[in-house]
Parts: C-alpha cells; structure tokens; sequence
C-alpha cells in the first residue's frame, strides 16, 4: 500500500484519454494489486528489481490490458496518438505530458492561452528523443528516483542521468526557441 500514490500517478499519466470516462485509475489499480497478489511469491523467490519496479511493470501491464481490450479496433491506427517510448506498458504520450506541464487555465483568455501553449508544448515534446522524454515524464510525474527511472527503462544509473539532463536542457532549448519563447 505504500506504493499506491505512486503507482496511480503513473496510471493516471499513461491512462488513453479516449478510456478515462470509463475505466478509473483506481480500478486499474485494484486489478494490478490483485496481479501483484497472485504473483509475489514468484517474485520474492528471485527479486531481479526492487519491488516498486516490479509493482510498476505489473501495474504497466495491467494497463496495457485494459488499453487493447477496451481500445481493439482503434488501437490499431498508429496515427490516432504517438506514444512517447515503445515498451511493455502504455506510455505517456506528449498530449498528457503537456497537459501535466501547463496546468489548467479558469478563463476563457487563460483557456485559450493554455490550449495554444498546449499544442506548442506538444510539438516540443513530439521533436524530443522518445527515451528522454521517457525520462521527463517518470521523474517529473510519476516522480521516480533517478535509481528507478534507469531501472525501469534497463540502463545503467549514470547513462539515465546523463540523459535526463540532456532531455531537460533539449525541451528548453525547443521552448525558447519557439515564436513567443515558453522557457
């Protein structure tokens, strides 16, 4: 239960938003505690990966699930939604990142200010290197350790690290070299 947080905030972020009226994060939740249940003996015989990381992948996969199930015939266009990092569970993509990052605005002036920068944000983020903006989304939002990123994306700690502040300095270049700068 300690992990719980942590663990919504990443099905919260990688959620499709075409499923969000009907699957809540709570109830992928449940399913991937249900998973973890059935499965931690096998784990606890070989821990190959801190436990956090192992509940993560399951809950990844529980997701991953839930998204071809629910999402058969859409799923197979690729054009529909770009997806930040191919792997073994739904990924951010730059649309939830964005939307993350800027918040939501109240008026309709801050509306239209938010769904402009949204959409250049987005751009921003569709020119980074699918790994790091990997790395942005799982120490910015689901506020991973730089220990944890690296070990659930398989590279060893220094070259996550290496990357993450590449990945930081590269969408601020992106940004402030943009019409109107966002830096």
């Amino acid at each position: 239960m300690r992990h719980r947080e942590r663990l919504k905030r990443m099905i919260e972020l990688r959620l499709d938003g075409r499923l969000q009226r009907r699957i809540d994060a709570s109830d992928v939740l449940q399913d991937a505690f249900l998973e973890t249940s059935r499965r931690l003996e096998e784990y606890l015989r070989n821990p190959k990966v801190p436990l956090f990381i192992w509940m993560r992948f399951l809950t990844g996969q529980t997701l991953l699930r839930l998204h071809r199930h629910h999402l058969k015939a859409q799923a197979r266009d690729l054009r529909r939604e770009i997806y930040l990092h191919h792997g073994a569970i739904p990924q951010a993509t730059s649309e939830t990142l964005a939307a993350q990052l800027l918040g939501e605005g109240t008026s309709p002036s801050e509306a239209a200010i938010h769904a402009e920068r949204k959409v250049r944000l987005q751009g921003a983020l569709n020119s980074m290197n699918p790994l790091d903006r990997e790395l942005v989304a799982l120490r910015h939002f689901e506020q991973l350790s730089g220990t944890e990123a690296a070990q659930a994306l398989g590279l060893r700690e220094a070259t996550a690290r290496q990357r993450y502040v590449r990945a930081l300095k590269k969408l601020k270049e992106i940004l402030e070299s943009m019409p109107g700068g966002m830096a």
